[in-house]
């Protein structure tokens, strides 16, 4: 570990700690604290109780449960206790329950918030939609939520948020603390660190520090950061180190109610009696701090419910407050607070100092709350809805960009600012807005982890699902308009659309099934949008119920390579109805539509790169480039058990617990030999197949993996897929954090094998000096390399038991899965070169098109751009809905 120009780097930490997790005593994670008891003589003690309540937006309880049941009283009940003193003050985090609030109090108790708010006595912290997963969450839907409950509280209450709070996120990502930054925060918190690493830096006193990217030598991304020293973000484990003695200062947990302290010691009420001897409780933490500003939390999972608990807090600590501000001799000043007030104070005094705190690189994964208890199987926890999460990100910066295009050409083709008369913007408006939040919604750390009960996953994947069906009919509009060469002629009827999807879903827990045409002497047309900023060639797939195919491109009139492929009824039968055509498009953001004619004019296009295969059930042998490369790979099926005993702790939505042997023997292998009678047994749903992809502009080639994968069955187990190659580069692979930058990981032998298992949000690769191999995945799941030249990656998990972390249940909804990879292999030896043959050359003329495709761009942009969203925005001035401003946001 660094502590100087350079900083501390996580990765040197984990290298340097011995993880032996000695007893500590009452803080049973880390050491006896001591004080002198004249530390604060000359600096006097400065310390902020901030009052919260952390809502879930569903979890053991739906969103709309919780919210029914809890939310609503705790914000009514804030509304009036904070408006009671004007010395009260609280924060709150998920905007998607108080936007719900909001719209059901009148306009007097409106005013009232706004007049707390500015008063400073409530902050609206983060200001995300929800408290975010940090592991799972692809950063396009990080910052749409945080877009969503910025835009939201802008509108609203007229304020910005400033600081950041991350107290129940199981582990924590730089690329929220970049999001955060860019969002206008200056100041954050965060909790859930492994335990060990919290003792490391509570030892070194560098809680409170500057966290920096990883890529960046300079302070511009710094944000400061304030990590919470002790076992959870609950009173007795936040005023100090004794959670027995911090539980008698939760003053909700008086003797007479239905709250009570496990330790057995209850809290006393403040009295004149008792004052003095209960005011020497903040010292201890204090000590763990470079400055003398103290940020003490108050309050846990949905508190503040009940009028009786906001008087029992308020009441008692005022009673505190108010002795130390009578007795100047104990160097305290305490009172409550909100997050800028601590951050302030932390600010002055460091600048008083003429100090400045550490500076830290890196990420805090994966989490360990005690002992070896990992929480990397929510990685890859419930991984159809995972997997769902993406296509509705897809379809919606899909559909925002079409909806932005759509009402720019609009304006400019009619003139002065005006729509179509029949372009329905306002409901489309609304559906964008619902698939925004749909979206948002699912980012929080109990909903795309995989961490939630049964009832309430389906009621996420309601949402999910019912939002891609609003965005596809957005989609159809607005291509409907821009593909008309009469603008005249667009009419939007909903029940009659202009084109149908290609992929479409029957529920929420369905695979996609993909539309087929009825080939006849009448041409067929397909729309294919490409929705990036870049030049692309890629494959397109469509179902047809005829072999005779011939594709022509729509622009040129021209004959497109293609191939059929069948259509699998069963693993060993092909349909006879129904075959697949296998096209290329390169354009730019823009339509094309390909013509089918019937006839027996198709093209092979597998000429992309050679490979030597041995095929039994998929088990590839060498990988040859085009530049001479040669590498070999395998690709393994296998599963874990998990821990035997009655009284031993087991894995569950949370937690990832093998047996101790590790790896258990693999109940599929894919190679040669008597165990493929296993595969039809134990994963009767179990199917993959191969595809070839060139990607232009790369120095490699691409392999698609499509894995079936079904584990619904009695049996506790976690299915993982192990690539084996040849690229090796010791103990390091590198995976990557919310499909943002990339993170070396480094495979320990002194932790657990569940512990070096990490989060990949859509990347991971191995290299050495003269390749590298890269996976790609549609999806979200643990990734490890255990052994040199190997990735191994958890597909799916079903554990009959719960892991003891309040969910109550295991995970036994399994879904049959559609897990989508890409392999990409480069040369890295210096002066390789690689021929980038098209898939489309050799075109011939045809007849013209009766569309005019739609072309935005005349070129692509610089490779180092990308556009990230065209996000149309509704003008807060404008009650009747003006849709003419439109955020492009660029990374």
């Amino acid at each position: 570990m660094k502590d100087g120009t350079d900083g501390v780097q996580l990765l040197d930490v984990y290298d340097l700690l011995p993880f032996d997790n000695p007893d500590g005593g009452a803080w049973k994670q880390g050491f006896e604290i001591r004080y002198q008891g004249n530390e604060w003589d000359e600096q006097p003690l400065e310390v902020f109780l901030v009052p919260h309540s952390h809502n879930d937006p569903g979890w053991l309880k739906t969103f709309d449960r919780y919210y029914e049941d809890q939310t609503k009283h705790i914000l009514d009940n804030m509304l009036i206790k904070l408006s009671e003193d004007s010395r009260r003050k609280m924060i709150w985090a998920e905007i998607s329950y108080f936007s719900k609030w909001w719209n059901n109090i009148n306009e007097e108790k409106r005013e009232a918030v706004k007049r707390l708010v500015e008063a400073g006595q409530l902050e609206m912290v983060t200001g995300g939609w929800v408290m975010a997963d940090e592991a799972n969450s692809h950063y396009f839907a990080m910052l749409d939520q945080l877009m969503e409950g910025h835009q939201w509280i802008q509108r609203h209450l007229g304020v910005k948020p400033s600081t950041g709070w991350a107290v129940d996120p199981f582990g924590h990502s730089p690329s929220m603390a970049y999001l955060l930054k860019g969002a206008g925060l200056s100041h954050m918190v965060i909790q859930r660190v492994h335990y060990a690493v919290k003792k490391h830096f509570a030892q070194q006193r560098t809680l409170e520090f500057l966290w920096r990217q990883s890529w960046d030598s300079s302070p511009h991304s710094d944000i400061t950061c304030h990590m919470m020293p002790f076992y959870s973000y609950d009173v007795p484990h936040t005023c100090g180190p004794n959670p027995a003695v911090c539980c008698q200062f939760d003053f909700h947990r008086l003797p007479g109610g239905r709250v009570f302290c496990p330790w057995r010691i209850p809290p006393q009420p403040i009295t004149e009696l008792n004052v003095q001897e209960r005011s020497a409780g903040v010292r201890q933490k204090s000590r763990l701090f470079r400055s003398p500003v103290l940020m003490v939390p108050l309050g846990d999972d949905f508190r503040f419910v009940e009028a009786s608990e906001w008087d029992a807090q308020f009441t008692n600590y005022q009673k505190l407050f108010d002795y130390f501000d009578q007795h100047p001799e104990l160097h305290v000043k305490a009172r409550f607070g909100t997050l800028s007030d601590y951050f302030s104070a932390l600010s002055r005094r460091v600048a008083t100092a003429g100090s400045t705190l550490p500076t830290v690189r890196g990420d805090f994964f994966t989490y360990a709350d005690r002992d070896d208890h990992y929480w990397s199987g929510y990685f890859t926890s419930r991984p159809f809805y995972k997997r769902l999460d993406r296509t509705l990100e897809a379809t919606l910066r899909a559909t925002e960009i079409l909806f932005s295009l759509t009402l720019a050409e609009m304006r400019r083709f009619y003139g002065g600012g005006r729509l179509a008369a029949d372009f329905p913007a306002r409901e489309h408006f609304g559906r964008l807005t619902a698939g925004r939040r749909s979206l948002a919604l699912f980012q929080h750390h109990d909903a795309v982890t995989g961490t939630a009960r049964d009832h309430v996953v389906v009621d996420y994947g309601n949402r999910l699902f019912e939002s891609i069906l609003n965005l596809h009919v957005v989609l159809q509009s607005s291509a409907h308009w821009l593909l008309l060469l009469d603008k005249s002629q667009y009419h939007h009827d909903q029940s009659k659309p202009f084109m149908q999807m290609v992929d479409v879903m029957s529920s929420q827990d369905a695979l996609p099934q993909k539309t087929p045409l009825t080939l006849s002497d009448q041409p067929r047309s397909v729309m294919v949008f490409n929705p990036t900023e870049q030049l692309q060639t890629s494959v397109v797939s469509v179902l047809v119920d005829s072999p005779d195919v011939r594709v022509i491109a729509a622009e040129t009139g021209r004959p497109m390579a293609a191939q059929i492929s069948a259509v699998w009824a069963e693993p060993s039968r092909a349909a006879k109805d129904s075959f697949q055509v296998n096209s290329c498009s390169i354009r730019l953001l823009s339509f094309v539509y390909f013509v089918y004619f019937l006839s027996f004019n198709f093209f092979l296009f597998l000429n992309v790169f050679r490979m030597i295969m041995e095929t039994f059930y998929f088990e590839m042998q060498k990988l040859r480039l085009q530049s001479g490369l040669v590498q070999r790979l395998q690709v393994q099926f296998l599963w874990y058990g998990t821990r035997t005993g009655a009284n031993r702790d087991k894995s569950g939505a949370y937690l990832f617990l093998p047996g101790e042997e590790g790896a258990q023997p693999p109940l599929v292998r894919v190679s040669r030999g008597p165990v493929f009678s296993d595969i039809t047994s134990c994963f009767r749903h179990f199917t993959h197949t191969v595809r070839l992809y060139h990607l232009e502009g790369h120095a490699g080639r691409s392999l698609e993996i499509s894995n079936k994968v079904d584990i619904r069955s009695e049996f506790n187990r976690e299915l993982a897929m192990r690539l084996v190659s040849d690229v090796a580069n010791g103990n390091r692979f590198y995976s990557d954090l919310n499909g943002f930058q990339m993170q070396q990981r480094r495979t320990l032998a002194k932790l657990p094998l569940q512990a070096n298992f990490y989060p990949m949000s859509t990347a991971a690769f191995l290299q050495d000096s003269a390749s590298r191999l890269t996976l790609l995945a549609a999806q979200s799941q643990a990734v490890a390399a255990l052994r040199p030249g190997e990735l191994e990656l958890v597909l799916d998990r079903r554990l009959q038991q719960d892991d003891n972390r309040g969910l109550g249940q295991g995970v036994t909804d399994n879904k049959l899965t559609a897990s989508l990879f890409q392999l990409l292999l480069e040369d890295r030896r210096g002066g390789a070169k690689v021929r980038r043959r098209g898939l489309c050359e050799g075109l011939i003329d045809n007849q013209l098109p009766k569309f005019r495709p739609f072309l935005p761009l005349r070129s692509s942009l610089p490779c180092d751009v990308h556009l990230l969203n065209l996000r149309t925005l509704e003008d807060a001035q404008v009650t009747s809905g003006d849709y003419s401003h439109t955020d492009m946001l660029l990374r």
